[in-house]
């Protein structure tokens, strides 16, 4: 049997999702974040889906990303365009989709040793 130091050893990936909430490795988020390799960001997207703007999205564009996924929620919901400058300026795409299957994507391309940064919308229950 020949062992190999794992490529991913160390990097955060989701857990669990429900309701308002996130767990990445273990820990519970109920708010927004952004997640990218060994980095998770809490103070994220905090106005949810109306107030979204440019910064959000140069942030995760910031990020040492190849693939950007966005988790827009219980359904999937567009960003207004000119959100989106930032990333179109680094040449990056974004993947929008609800938040059940950006987490489940970021897992799979994490898996992957893919460099994926994903920004995951919680907005408080009416």
């Amino acid at each position: 049997m020949k062992l190999h130091l794992a490529q991913n050893a160390g990097i955060l990936v989701f857990s669990s999702h429900g309701p308002g909430y996130v767990s990445v490795n273990g820990t519970r988020y109920e708010g927004s974040v952004l997640l990218c390799g060994r980095e998770v960001v809490t103070d994220w997207a905090t106005d949810g889906f109306d107030g979204l703007s440019a910064s959000q999205f140069e942030r995760l564009a910031s990020m040492d990303a190849e693939i950007v996924l966005f988790g827009s929620g219980e359904r999937q919901r567009f960003p207004r365009p000119e959100l989106l400058k930032p990333l179109i300026a680094k040449g990056l795409g974004l993947e929008v989709m609800d938040t059940k299957a950006a987490c489940r994507t970021y897992n799979i391309l994490v898996a992957e040793g893919r460099k994926v940064a994903c920004g995951i919308l919680i907005e408080a229950s009416a």
